[in-house]
């Protein structure tokens, strides 16, 4: 049964293609097996096949992405640009993304070297191919794959959440900070905190887990650096849960679809 189809609609939408690097704000976007076509597609990994992200290397927010015809396009302070095509095929590797081990493809030599370049030691870029599985945890969702997002297809928050977050802050923090896929407005703050299930443009999403925030959102992502305990100082004074700081709820989708900015949200349950 619908509870509401209120004003409440999706206002923005947000990709990041390689893991932890800078997001990219779309007017539309289409739904695959992982998530958002090309979000998180791509990822950095050290010497042992580890993914880096901006817990440990911060500076990842002044690495820009676009979506080009035929290749991922890439730039970065001091740096010439990098065009990755989406059919290249390269080695298999094997990547831990935490406490999950998957196939990747590895992105080549001249992206190996642009990466290093910038993050200061020697690194790869690879990307989800033949053999990538990953499968949605807990059990229950386990149907559900999930791309090199740390642990979920999708993060919707709010734009009342961060108002209210930003009136007790000492300075005001943009979306950009929490680094979500979907923004929606038209409801209270951490309304969505009471949403099982939704749908947007006849697509259905569950919402199964609050998000646990971590350093990242005291990275500025204009900067690529930290810039002390806020956000988290505030939130682990209001917004806690067994797991630590919360902010946002994580989604899986049940289906592919398009969604677009301006779609109405149905709450569902």
């Amino acid at each position: 049964m619908t509870i509401s189809t209120s004003p409440i609609q999706l206002s923005a939408i947000y990709i990041y293609p390689v893991k932890s690097c800078r997001g990219i704000a779309l007017p539309a976007a289409q739904l695959d097996d992982w998530g958002l076509k090309f979000d998180r597609n791509w990822m950095v990994i050290n010497a042992a096949g580890r993914f880096l992200s901006q817990r440990e290397l911060p500076q990842m927010a002044l690495i820009q992405t676009a979506i080009g015809a035929e290749a991922l396009e890439l730039s970065a302070p001091g740096q010439p640009p990098l065009q990755v095509p989406y059919d290249y095929l390269g080695e298999p590797l094997s990547v831990q993304i935490w406490d999950d081990s998957t196939q990747a493809i590895d992105q080549g030599e001249a992206a190996a070297a642009w990466f290093s370049e910038i993050l200061e030691q020697p690194v790869r870029l690879v990307k989800i191919g033949a053999g990538y599985s990953r499968p949605v945890k807990p059990t229950q969702i386990a149907a559900s794959q999930v791309s090199f997002a740390d642990g979920y297809p999708l993060l919707l928050i709010s734009e009342a959440s961060l108002a209210d977050l930003n009136q007790r802050l000492p300075e005001s923090l943009p979306m950009n900070r929490f680094r979500p896929n979907l923004v929606v407005s038209g409801c209270d703050a951490y309304a969505e905190d009471r949403w099982q299930q939704i749908q947007i443009n006849g697509v259905g999403f569950s919402l199964v887990s609050a998000c646990e925030r971590c350093a990242i959102t005291t990275t500025d992502q204009a900067i690529g650096s930290r810039r002390g305990a806020e956000p988290l100082k505030t939130l682990a004074t209001y917004r806690r849960n067994a797991g630590g700081v919360i902010f946002g709820q994580n989604l899986v989708h049940h289906g592919q679809g398009e969604l677009e900015a301006g779609s109405p949200v149905e709450i569902l349950q």
